[in-house]
């Protein structure tokens, strides 16, 4: 084995796509049980960055993991190419729709650039090593892909689920289109606050309520963080439990004014007006102000007070503004009372020019005509800047508004969709466990999903819906089919290159207009489920044309309102299950003090630049080594750390390779049973290992594997069995049985080993398995786990734990003699160890071989009546005590095995040699049992 990963996985690469061996693997796995899984799309824009390779590695080590358990593991890899940042990458060249090119030009540039995003992170990510159906992805881009997404769509049609609704849904003013959930981010911004004063429209009624007498004129104080949308105010909502206050209060020390508060907020906001102490007349339940009128500070219409149970003294004044357009929960007690909604913005975000005050302007630049107005209209108490948490547009990072238009929706409740999601939720298994309570309480809170977007590259949303009564067709799923067969053949075009007289017969199309909508980007990548098999693998397709249940979904941790829910809420209202058995979510990539990648802090680790410098199978086990379920720590100093730990995995599967040369298992092999027992025991606990490991694979705790394999290399193997080994290996005779026996161990350490290590050291692994001795025409990546012999140690005799506890002790006693000067090597000693009786007979097995098992010159047992004073007490991990004695050997060196023995030169003939060398060079050999 060489060394230089960043030289040579490039090498390896070029024979992995020369020889085709994805297809190689496919073939020899083909019989076995299948295990499906779907690859989350990344979105086809720019370079792949650390997160990606995260991703994909840890998805590669599952599939290579489950075709090690036995199954035929199909990797399909794939990308999700419609959406809004493809569109502003064409935009920046062409231009908008219609400047330079119409929407059928616009939509072939957007395909066009998709493609060259694909070919670009498809290179990097086949650079890291990841084994997949590279000449054949899933774009949901592709004809075959986006036909089936219609078909997806029409079956959830067909099952009750799509309805189109006027509802307040987040809009991005920057996108011009409607949000899903999964879009919006939360950040701080800075708004002015509000208080706002709505006139009685009679003052007398009100008073009246209170058992107030005169005709003061009273007013409604509404707090609101979103002046822009007072131009939408319809109503004012109170809760009907809550006590209400009729007080007079000087504000900023002006002339008194009779206003009405929540009383649970009256000193909060007496402070926050700065007014003098108010004069309280008398308080009232909310439900008896119901019905209650109040007239708009500018705008000539009534704003009734209304009933909600929304309204909290969490701040403001207990009166909540309710601009039915502007939020659900204004929407929700609007329409319960029956106010039509008023929308007063345009999708392009201007006021219509009807709108008092504000008609024609845009609302970024609303704030102040609003202000001026309230103040004109003395309504305006109170305005502050307050910083809070608000929505914003993942792609834009701009401030969202919430906007109610004509859009598509699944329906969660409509048709139990969100029973049977929940239901699904409790079905599925989750890694780690606690993503199962973060999904569910998103499933259970969230609202209709909005599918419908105002784009030119997508899905289209082909509906048909009635002029007069704008519901979709009777026979929408039906049509859909049609439009997804056509779709199928020609492409979009065979739908936006229509007219509705294409699609419905003469007698209807006069009634009926196309939708212009296209469907929402997460419904893409949500019906991967189905539309992937179907574009790719359509073979396993059950005989209605559905694909097979995933057996795994492997994505961050923001995927749980992203791909996992759009993928669970898809597929349960298609087929009522859900589309995995199992989700597996990982973290965010930081630095090493737990911040994010940024330019700005020049922590960002390019995957591109480890694999030119490290190489591909550092980063990729550094990946193992991390534990997903939190943040993931990356950094130049924690990559070269684990430079460090593959190097000692390189160099203990060389030794394993270096000791084997020549070795053939067919001839050379020695039965298990006429082993050496130290060789037998190596095997065994190389068995014990494996079954950790395959479980720590099964259990999907990867970073487990990485301990256990580094410790193995380390103190197991390396650092005890390796050791003990060399003597063996090195001095026995090439052909004795203590050489074989050692060397049928190290075949049997080395064929687990290197499918240990298979699904994470990739390229490694495949070329350790190529220089293994054997038939080696099939790829490591086509193998099982190897069955390592069954062994029963209980019937060698020895005390192996005992043993290990023993030789820790001596290592330290001969460790103070190297302190001391007293020996340079342990071969330069010889030690004494001083027991019981029992003790004596336990650690007594391997008799003359003791030394070995220490790597001294010499190793005696003796009594403990006999112990010198100067020997040293230990206690062993079993509570036994030993004591030890160790001294410099007086005897000369062999220059064969440098042990330093009685018997070096006593045959004349070899002056250099003992007694042992002698026998292993010229005679029949030395007779080893146990060590």
């Amino acid at each position: 084995m060489q060394a230089n990963l960043a030289k040579r996985e490039p090498e390896w690469l070029a024979a992995w796509q020369a020889e085709d061996l994805y297809a190689r693997v496919m073939d020899a796995t083909a019989g076995a049980t299948p295990y499906y899984f779907v690859d989350g799309p990344p979105y086809a824009n720019g370079d792949i960055h650390i997160g990606h390779a995260v991703n994909k590695v840890l998805k590669d080590i599952v599939v290579k993991s489950a075709r090690l358990n036995g199954h035929h593991a199909p990797f399909v890899p794939g990308w999700d190419c419609h959406g809004l940042p493809i569109e502003l990458q064409v935009e920046k060249k062409f231009g908008k729709v219609g400047d330079k090119l119409d929407a059928a030009a616009f939509r072939a540039q957007c395909r066009q650039y998709a493609l060259e995003q694909v070919d670009r992170q498809r290179v990097d990510f086949q650079r890291l090593g990841i084994l997949a159906d590279w000449h054949k992805p899933y774009l949901t881009m592709q004809p075959a892909y986006e036909a089936e997404q219609l078909r997806v769509l029409a079956r959830i049609c067909d099952n009750g689920h799509v309805v189109r609704g006027f509802k307040p849904v987040h809009w991005c003013l920057d996108c011009g289109s409607s949000l899903a959930e999964a879009e919006v981010e939360y950040q701080d911004k800075q708004s002015t606050t509000v208080d706002v004063a709505f006139a009685a429209a009679d003052s007398a009624d009100v008073a009246k309520r209170f058992g107030v007498e005169g005709t003061t004129p009273i007013a409604f104080v509404i707090w609101t963080t979103t002046p822009w949308s007072l131009p939408g105010n319809q109503a004012i909502s109170v809760h009907p439990d809550l006590d209400y206050v009729l007080a007079d209060f000087s504000v900023d020390g002006l002339e008194s004014r009779r206003l009405l508060v929540a009383q649970g907020l009256l000193e909060a906001c007496a402070k926050r007006w700065n007014a003098e102490q108010p004069r309280v007349l008398a308080t009232l339940k909310g439900e008896a102000l119901v019905g209650v009128v109040a007239t708009h500070p500018f705008a000539d219409r009534a704003s009734p007070l209304i009933a909600s149970a929304d309204v909290t003294l969490d701040a403001g004044t207990g009166l909540v503004h309710a601009a039915p357009a502007h939020g659900m929960e204004d929407f929700v007690a609007c329409r319960a009372v029956g106010i039509e909604v008023l929308n007063p913005v345009a999708a392009n975000g201007a006021y219509k020019q009807d709108t008092p005050v504000v008609g024609g302007i845009h609302l970024r630049k609303a704030e102040a005509p609003i202000l001026d107005a309230l103040r004109a209209a003395n309504a305006l108490i109170h305005s502050a800047p307050i910083t809070h948490s608000y929505p914003h547009c993942w792609r834009h990072k701009t401030p969202l508004i919430t906007l109610a238009t004509p859009q598509w929706f699944v329906a969660m409740d409509k048709a139990g969709l969100r029973t049977a999601a929940l239901e699904a939720i409790d079905a599925t298994r989750w890694i780690p466990s606690w993503g199962r309570e973060r999904i569910r309480g998103m499933v259970a809170e969230r609202p209709d999903w909005c599918i419908s977007r105002q784009r030119t590259w997508g899905v289209p949303l082909a509906l048909f819906v009635h002029k007069q009564t704008q519901d979709p067709h009777p026979r929408s799923g039906d049509l859909l089919r049609a439009v997804a067969d056509k779709v199928e053949a020609g492409g979009l075009e065979a739908w936006f290159g229509s007219s509705v007289s294409d699609w419905l017969p003469e007698n209807e199309a006069g009634d009926y207009t196309k939708c212009p909508d296209t469907l929402d980007v997460w419904f893409d990548s949500g019906s991967a489920h189905q539309c992937s098999f179907v574009s790719t693998n359509p073979a396993v397709l059950d005989e209605n044309g559905l694909a097979p249940l995933a057996d795994m979904y492997l994505e961050g941790s923001d995927q749980h309102r992203g791909w996992f829910h759009s993928s669970l809420l898809t597929c349960v209202a298609m087929r009522q299950r859900s589309p995995y058995k199992a989700v597996l979510t990982h973290g965010f990539t930081v630095d090493e003090q737990g911040r994010k990648m940024s330019k700005s802090l020049g922590n960002v680790v390019a995957p591109q630049q480890v694999t030119k410098t490290l190489g591909a199978d550092v980063l990729r086990l550094w990946v193992s080594a991390s534990d997903y379920s939190g943040e993931i720590a990356i950094s130049d100093n924690l990559l070269k750390r684990m430079a460090d730990a593959y190097r000692r995995i390189r160099n203990t599967a060389r030794y394993l390779l270096g000791n084997l040369d020549g070795f053939d298992p067919a001839a050379d092999a020695v039965p298990v049973a006429q082993m050496l027992l130290i060789d037998r025991w190596a095997v065994a606990q190389a068995a014990a290992l494996q079954a950790e490991i395959k479980q720590a694979y099964a259990d999907a705790q990867f970073h487990l594997v990485y301990q256990k394999l580094h410790n193995y290399c380390v103190t197991d193997l390396g650092g005890l069995y390796l050791d003990v080994l060399k003597d063996r290996l090195y001095t026995s005779a090439p052909k004795s049985l203590a050489r074989r026996s050692a060397q049928t161990a190290l075949l049997h350490i080395a064929e687990a080993m290197v499918r240990w290590i298979a699904p994470v050291l990739s390229f490694t692994a495949d070329e350790i398995w190529q220089l293994l001795p054997g038939d080696r025409s099939a790829s490591i990546f086509a193998q099982r786990w190897y069955e390592l012999p069954k062994i029963h140690l209980a019937d060698d005799g020895v005390d192996w734990p005992l043993l290990v506890a023993t030789r820790e002790a001596v290592k330290k006693t001969l460790e103070e003699l190297r302190a001391a000067g007293t020996i340079g090597s342990g071969l330069n000693a010889q030690v004494s160890i001083y027991a019981d009786t029992d003790l004596a007979s336990a650690l007594g097995s391997p008799g003359d071989e003791l030394r070995f098992w220490f790597i001294t010159s010499g190793a005696k047992l003796a009594p403990l009546s006999g112990k010198p004073a100067e020997a040293g007490e230990h206690e062993l991990s079993s509570g036994e005590k030993i004591w030890i004695h160790a001294s410099a050997s007086q005897h000369e060196k062999c220059e064969r095995c440098w042990h330093q023995v009685a018997d070096v030169g006593a045959n004349a003939a070899h002056p250099g040699l003992c007694g042992r060398c002698e026998a292993n060079v010229y005679g029949g050999g030395e007779s080893r049992r146990v060590i």
